[in-house]
């Protein structure tokens, strides 16, 4: 039987952020881009109350989870209720200049949000980092810029407009946003007809 503690999961995600600031794994896909991806889907089969573990079933079989104490509302919680953990991630390459040029920082910001008093549990997280890159080479044909990071990392980014690319030149330096979040929500099952 898998374990899954949330805690774990999350602080991942937070470093997950960052790395994938620093090392993108493909072009980014225009000036704002977006993906969701369901991590886990299950329904719950078994809950105690006294260890606040919940055992969850779905196609890949069982898994444990231990909801610490930042998992509000632990009670709402009812066998037959469905578990989602859904990432989801935005980027967004702001094609301005920065204000003071040949400086480059970094900001990481983290928040979490959680249900209501009284509503199934649910909780979001979630990382922004900003920085600050340097326009490495500009491709108008292909509609392409390739940036380079506070760490050195060289990535290209698919401009979507064009006309974004009129006001840089290479070794300007630009805003980047990159946000993910991770959302762990339990939910009563659908409603059947």
């Amino acid at each position: 039987m898998k374990k899954l503690v949330i805690i774990v999961v999350l602080a991942a995600i937070a470093a997950g952020a960052y790395f994938m600031l620093n090392k993108p794994k493909a072009p980014i896909a225009g000036v704002a881009a977006q993906e969701t991806a369901l991590i886990y889907d299950g329904e719950v089969i078994k809950i105690d109350a006294a260890t606040r573990t919940v055992t969850l079933k779905n196609k890949d079989g069982e898994s444990t989870i231990v909801a610490g104490p930042e998992v509000k509302n632990f009670a709402e919680i009812k066998v037959g209720d469905r578990f989602d953990v859904v990432y989801e991630l935005a980027v967004a390459i702001e094609l301005v200049k920065v204000k003071n040029p040949g400086t480059t920082s970094e900001q990481v910001t983290t928040s979490t949000t959680t249900a209501p008093q009284g509503d199934k549990p649910g909780m979001i997280t979630t990382n922004t980092v900003t920085a600050t890159a340097s326009v490495e080479a500009i491709d108008t044909a292909k509609s392409t810029v390739s940036l380079k990071g506070p760490q050195g990392n060289i990535f290209k980014v698919k401009v979507q407009n064009p006309d974004l690319m009129k006001d840089i030149a290479v070794n300007d330096q630009v805003k980047v946003v990159y946000t993910e979040a991770i959302a762990a929500v339990v939910s009563a099952p659908a409603a059947k007809k």
